[in-house]
């Protein structure tokens, strides 16, 4: 029998180990989107690639993480000092310019060195490669999007493989930012080793790993008994995508999900094929999309680890937009279909229980990579970010306005770190009032940011929610779709949700985002 008070003091020892790798990447990073934004996540695992603990970083990175460790797991054999690193979203990575670095954490017992585990952390990179600053550009293959890494070690037995390094270095458009980022992405690994082997020296390694299997346990468990509580049978919903980038056709996801006791199937036979340019995600995307709407239906209690997942069967067919085959262009799988699955996801799940369900959120990530040679500095400079808008209502308030959500957890970069760094600045930065839906509870409204460009840069576009609106509940209002709009030479015209131009000096881009759906029908509405 599990002892229930050692099991969550142990949850909170192995979540404190992760955070304190989250904490010291943040520090060391050199680029704005890694130290401002937070755009990184950080978990501890068993030898066999299990997920056992996380920070409360991003979901759609710490879902698919497992899937990373397990590629290197197949791929690489690992002794004490080494290092591995992989971001081909093929073999458990998301999108290119998500690194993750794996590190094995050794203990000696008996005059032997023990695998007790690993720890990992994966950092969006702003450049790896590809055919455009940023690397998330309006692709039709990975091969377009950058350098594809597959499990390599980074590090072996303490020392830096300079063959694998200088090939990295040789890809990328900044090289100092990308070995800054790297060196802390190692840093952080390097303080979950140091604080996973005090947790072993203090407990024990046969306790250690007793306590890590009871914690697995207890989380599949307690998935178990919460989905129980769900009404059972099949719940249907579809939703869509405005459309790839090259053509105006909506991609549609569509979801059964099948409520059977303590089992649930989700099953997204029925969604479109694989497309063209790069909305399409791969499965360890999709896993992470399921895993957290699971967790935030079922109760934020459950230690988040891979026990969460036992009671949940996943149908995802090979070559849908839900798994995507390879070579299929993904760089926008990631971070706007993840999005929309966690839409699909919870409209299925509304009709089960609509009491803990909310609204739609903006549903996308208002991608925005801008890159170029920066004139100041005399060097080639390369930026991303994603942007907030509205979070959906739910049946007991109103949506927040302004915030990421669903499948992204970051920050924005502040405008002084932001002019400080890149050759542009903000010239209007404010809530996008009325753009929520009208409800009971109001739908959260989204952003306006407005740039203006000092000098010639390439921009690229990845956004959704130009053309479908955010759905709202029970009689709610959807929200009000993103817009972007381009000034040039005094004219302003708008450009679609995934586009690629040029600007020049003076030249402005307005972002609109989109508001959250509201929750149930106003009463003022009929009078």
């Amino acid at each position: 029998m599990d002892d229930p008070i050692r099991t969550e003091i142990m949850k909170h020892r192995l979540v404190s180990v992760a955070e304190e790798m989250g904490a010291r990447l943040q520090r060391a990073a050199f680029s704005p989107n890694i130290k401002e934004r937070c755009d990184f996540s950080c978990a501890v695992f068993d030898p066999s690639g299990n997920l056992v603990a996380q920070a409360a970083h991003i979901p759609v990175h710490l879902g698919a993480m497992p899937l990373s460790v397990q590629a290197c797991l197949d791929s690489l054999t690992f002794a004490p000092g080494d290092v591995a690193m992989v971001n081909d979203p093929y073999r458990g990575g998301t999108h290119l310019p998500d690194i993750t670095v794996v590190s094995p954490i050794f203990v000696e017992q008996d005059s032997t060195q023990t695998l007790l585990g690993f720890v990992a952390n994966r950092a969006h990179h702003a450049d790896i490669g590809g055919m455009s600053a940023g690397s998330m550009p309006l692709s039709q293959e990975i091969f377009q999007e950058g350098l594809i890494i597959p499990p390599v070690k980074l590090m072996v037995e303490g020392k830096k493989n300079e063959d694998v390094w200088q090939m990295l270095m040789a890809n990328v458009r900044t090289p100092e930012e990308r070995s800054g980022d790297l060196q802390a992405q190692l840093a952080a690994n390097r303080i979950g080793i140091e604080r996973m082997q005090g947790l072993a020296k203090r407990v024990g390694v046969p306790t250690l790993t007793t306590d890590i299997d009871a914690l697995l346990r207890y989380s599949a468990r307690m998935t178990r008994h919460l989905m129980s509580q769900l009404p059972m049978g099949c719940y249907h919903f579809e939703d869509a995508l405005d459309n790839d980038g090259f053509s105006e056709e909506p991609a549609v996801i569509r979801v059964a999900i099948t409520i059977n006791g303590e089992q649930a199937t989700v099953d997204f036979s029925e969604t479109d094929a694989q497309r063209h340019g790069s909305i399409n995600a791969v499965y360890p995307v999709t896993l992470s999309a399921v895993a957290y709407v699971f967790r935030c239906v079922l109760g934020l209690d459950i230690p988040a680890n891979s026990g969460c997942l036992r009671p949940i069967q996943i149908i995802a067919p090979e070559g849908t937009l839900v798994n995507a085959r390879r070579p299929a262009a993904v760089a926008a799988g990631n971070v706007e279909t993840s999005q929309r699955i966690v839409d699909v996801l919870l409209g299925a799940l509304a009709q089960a229980c609509p009491e803990r369900i909310p609204a739609a959120s903006q549903g996308t990530m208002n991608n925005l990579a801008i890159g170029g040679w920066d004139e100041r500095k005399g060097c080639p400079f390369a930026y991303y970010e994603t942007i907030g808008g509205g979070m959906g209502a739910s049946p007991h308030s109103d949506g927040t306005s302004g915030r990421h959500s669903h499948m992204t957890n970051t920050l924005n970069t502040p405008i002084e770190a932001l002019e400080y760094a890149y050759p542009f600045r903000i010239t209007r930065y404010v809530v996008r009032d009325g753009s929520g839906g009208k409800g009971k509870f109001q739908g959260g409204d989204g952003l306006v940011r407005r740039y203006e460009f000092l000098q010639t840069a390439e921009i690229i576009l990845l956004s959704d929610r130009r053309v479908t609106k955010p759905y709202g509940l029970e009689g709610g209002q959807p929200g009000q779709p993103g817009c972007n709009r381009v000034k040039q030479q005094g004219v302003e015209k708008r450009v679609s949700g995934k586009s690629s131009f040029s600007v020049e000096a003076g030249d402005e881009l307005i972002i609109e985002t989109p508001g959250g759906g509201g929750y149930g029908q106003n009463k003022m509405d009929h009078l």
